[in-house]
């Protein structure tokens, strides 16, 4: 058999299940790290129940994604996760999902790694959204998440000082309601309202133009370029205000 025939052949089997996303959706990529609690906590000890060195890796990890090929107009991270809002006419590989996945968790995982110096990975999937408040509600979502994460992390690492077990430090917290959690921060010297807005509504990254002067080579006369660079946006908005954000960023 020629190799020509035998691509074609053996190609059906790669594609056979292709997915792609229909033009007029918007697309938004979830990407997760794998098995990082072992890898923060147990390996590389990162502080907790937040560390400044991981926060400024995820960073990192999003900025990469923004510019490695595809119109991202929007990145979010919290913990250990990434989301990412792509331009409604992004066409890159046909809108090929597994495209998405493979490539985008193949960067995240490359990218942390390097940073860390160690081992890391991520998956990734995409979620498919018909309308601009379903893809406002993902990130209102998203958002809210974040928040109860770090009330959540702050009470249980706050009972583990405390003395209680993995176990017991567990069980308490079931029990608990979120005005309950929130007293017992403030008893032990934590108001939650004060803590780092990065912590309770993750960090948005946006595109933003800027000017930057410069010099004509020929003419010696001072002009201004408009410029693009990514802006880490770590006091993000919340709640009506945060929906007024993502909707502007869906204009761009």
């Amino acid at each position: 058999m020629k190799f020509d025939d035998l691509d074609t052949k053996m190609r059906v089997f790669e594609s056979a299940a292709d997915m792609c996303v229909l033009p007029g959706l918007y697309m938004v990529a979830r990407i997760d790290g794998r098995s990082f609690t072992r890898l923060t906590k147990e390996t590389h000890h990162f502080e907790a129940p937040y560390d400044i060195r991981f926060r400024d890796y995820m960073v990192a990890t999003v900025e990469h994604l923004m510019q490695c090929g595809f119109r991202v107009i929007y990145g979010y991270t919290q913990s250990d996760e990434i989301s990412l809002l792509f331009h409604l006419d992004e066409t890159a590989f046909e809108r090929k999902m597994r495209k998405y996945n493979s490539i985008l968790a193949g960067e995240a995982s490359a990218k942390f790694s390097l940073l860390l110096g160690d081992l890391a990975a991520f998956d990734c999937r995409i979620s498919q959204l018909p309308t601009e408040d379903l893809v406002v509600d993902y990130f209102r979502w998203r958002s809210e998440d974040a928040h109860r994460n770090a009330l959540n992390a702050h009470c249980y690492w706050m009972l583990r000082k405390l003395g209680q077990t993995v176990d017991q430090a567990t069980g308490a917290m079931l029990k608990l309601s979120v005005a309950a959690k929130n007293e017992l921060l403030f008893q032990n010297g934590i108001n939650f309202n004060d803590l780092p807005n990065w912590q309770k509504r993750g960090i948005g990254l946006y595109w933003e133009t800027y000017e930057k002067p410069g010099l004509n080579p020929l003419t010696s006369v001072t002009v201004v370029t408009e410029r693009r660079r990514i802006h880490v946006d770590v006091d993000l908005p919340m709640k009506d205000a945060y929906d007024e954000l993502i909707r502007r960023l869906l204009q761009t």
